[in-house]
């Protein structure tokens, strides 16, 4: 059996690994869900004075992403060695599996060690007692869960902790909630699809509008229409909805106002609320000005310009003649 052993050595240097980076990242991985939905329900004026729930959401799909393609793997990998172990007694004893394993455990201490310097100072810099001691309690969950299991795993016996078992059906259970959880906070993949239809329709609108504007500082007047923008010099084609294929509405309500109107999938109200934490007073700076600019409703959505010559003076009164 022993020769056995040390025949598969490299498929055991392999195996552990790759149980041993993918249980990184996916303890990494859930880390950053947490701290995310910690900060969405439990907001902090202090870290974050301009507080939009958006902020958060690409954090938690690129979390969520790693998480369902690597937890997996991770979950195969240590029922495989698990397996491989009980079928082979010997292996226990493995130089390479030791070292991955005290290797394991040395990180896993850093990192409780490092997070809790970190969350320390900031509550010392004053972030809300409340958000600290949940990242306290996530960042001891995930490492203490991490060191626990691995350091049972150095344990000659097996099952010398009965409650084992139950724990990692417990962590297991953990991180699937988490993983549904971030597909109800940040949207599923048809919403987000949506999401990103009306972001385009406002980067459009937004395009539009300032092609008005240098339309206007040229001729002193507004455009009849938005094909009066098509300029093949520029290149300027006015853009379409990415969606449907239909031109944005228009309209010239004077000789200094103008309207561009689209139909939007979605409400971006919603996504920039606060949570239903409506208690705090949130600032807003120069982007986030423009973006509450174009905030909308889903559905037909009207935005009223009108453009200020002291602002944007016509090009023949700031262009000196030669």
């Amino acid at each position: 059996m022993a020769k056995l052993s040390n025949k598969n050595l490299p498929r055991d240097v392999f195996l552990y690994l790759l149980s041993i980076i993918t249980m990184v990242v996916s303890a990494v991985s859930l880390g950053v869900l947490l701290f995310q939905y910690i900060n969405i329900y439990f907001p902090d004026l202090i870290s974050d004075p301009y507080f939009s729930k958006s902020n958060y959401f690409s954090a938690i799909r690129s979390a969520l992403a790693a998480l369902l393609v690597v937890f997996p793997v991770y979950v195969w990998a240590a029922w495989f060695l698990k397996k491989d172990i009980y079928n082979f007694p010997e292996k226990r004893e493995l130089k390479v599996r030791k070292w991955l394993l005290y290797l394991t455990l040395f990180v896993a201490a850093l990192v409780i060690i490092g997070d809790l310097v970190a969350l320390i100072y900031n509550f010392l810099e004053g972030e809300l007692s409340t958000r600290f001691m949940l990242k306290i309690l996530s960042i001891l969950f995930i490492a203490g869960s991490v060191f626990a299991y691995y350091f049972h795993e150095l344990k000659e016996k097996e099952n010398q902790w009965p409650w084992v078992k139950s724990y990692i059906w417990f962590v297991l259970s953990a991180v699937i909630v988490a993983a549904i959880a971030g597909f109800w906070v940040a949207g599923s993949p048809q919403s987000q699809r949506l999401v990103r239809f009306d972001e385009r329709r406002v980067s459009d609108l937004q395009w539009i509008q300032g092609e008005i504007i240098n339309y206007w500082q040229r001729k002193e007047q507004l455009p009849a229409s938005i094909d009066s923008l098509r300029n093949d010099i520029s290149g300027f084609i006015p853009p379409r909805d990415p969606e449907t294929g239909s031109p944005y509405e228009y309209m010239v309500l004077d000789l200094l106002r103008f309207q561009l109107c689209a139909v939007f999938s979605t409400s971006d109200i919603d996504r920039n609320s606060k949570s239903g934490n409506e208690r705090l007073t949130v600032p807003k700076p120069v982007a986030a000005e423009l973006n509450y600019n174009w905030q909308h409703p889903s559905g037909r959505q009207c935005f009223e310009r009108e453009i200020d010559p002291d602002f944007y003076p016509p090009l023949n009164k700031i262009t000196p003649k030669i």
